[in-house]
Order: structure tokens, then sequence, then C-alpha cells
């Protein structure tokens, strides 16, 4: 884990990373993300649902090339941010479509063992809506860029902002903690 007198999210309550991945990458991503959509495949899983959409949105076996790479340099960008090997995380991920007028509520990612939460953004319309972070009773801003992460405590609790573009947004969540092999109960 982070370094224990160091904790991780101390000198700032996120950490933003840029995707090494290309654009073409990327938007490789995105299109293979939307043609599941319109196709409504088994291959989605569908969860939350508020406002109208559904807020999460698994992909179960996927074999894409540009996002199994997006997902192993997730994890590796965990393992860098917590100073744990990358093989002892589980990666948990799912995709966020945010439709024109979407928000999405207040809430965290601490349902289990999460060590390290993070949203990885793919497609940002401009005033396509904000991550906000809620931290030591004030709310920190944050504007989406296409092909950066933003890593964050599970604990802080985090919404977005209207999408108050007339295009989608497109981002995939992202939680990491220690691998079963690796778990240990609290005591």
């Amino acid at each position: 884990m982070a370094n224990s007198s160091q904790p991780l999210f101390t000198s700032s309550p996120y950490i933003r990373r840029i995707s090494r991945l290309s654009v073409e990458q990327l938007n490789n991503i995105d299109s293979y993300l939307h043609s599941l959509l319109k196709q409504d495949s088994r291959q989605l899983r569908k969860t939350h649902y508020f406002h109208d959409r559904y807020e999460n949105i698994y992909v179960d076996n996927s074999k894409h090339p540009d996002l199994t790479q997006l997902i192993d340099e997730s994890r590796y960008l965990g393992a860098e941010l917590t100073g744990i090997d990358a093989e002892a995380l589980s990666i948990g991920f799912w995709f966020n479509l945010m439709g024109p007028g979407h928000i999405t509520d207040w809430h965290t990612h601490d349902d289990l063992d999460e060590l390290i939460s993070g949203v990885m953004y793919l497609t940002v319309p401009q005033n396509s809506g904000n991550l906000i972070l809620k931290v030591e009773g004030r709310e920190i801003e944050l504007e989406p860029k296409a092909g950066h992460y933003i890593f964050f405590d599970p604990e802080t609790p985090h919404a977005v902002s209207e999408n108050k573009s007339g295009h989608d947004r497109l981002s995939i969540g992202i939680n990491m903690g220690l691998s079963s092999s690796q778990w240990k109960p609290h005591r």
C-alpha cells in the first residue's frame, strides 16, 4: 500500500494522470462501446438506474485489444500510486455514458475493500459535466479531459454535474483493491 507515514491522498484529494494510449486507440474503445450499446449486446450488464439511465454499464468478457490495454494501463498506474505490485491488485471497471442533460448523484465507491478509485475519460465534449469531489466540507470541481485519468480515495463523495453539451460523454469508472489471494480481513 502507499507509504503508511504518507497516505496516498493527503497532499491532494485527487491525482491526475495522462494515458499513453493514442487518440486512435481511445476512439476505437469509444466506437466499440457505442457499438455494444446499439446492439443491446448480451456482453453488457447494466446497473444503477437513476435519472432515466443506467450509470454503470459493465462489459463481460471483452477481448477488445485497446480496451484490454487501457485496463492493464490502469492497473499499472494503480500499482505505481499505491506501491502495491500490479499482480496483487484486482480491478473492476465499467463505462458511463452521459447524454445531454444527464447528471450523476453524490456517491462513494467504498462498498468493499477498494484502495483507489478513478475515472478515465474517452470522449469529452465541451460543457459535458465536471467531476465534483466533496472533501472536508468543500467541493472541488474538476474539468474532465479526454485521455486523462483522475484517481481519488474510494471514500470521497463525488458527483458529476449536468452534461450541458448536445453530445454524449463516455468515461470508464475504475475501482482497485487487493486480489482475493492478497486480501486479508480487517481485524
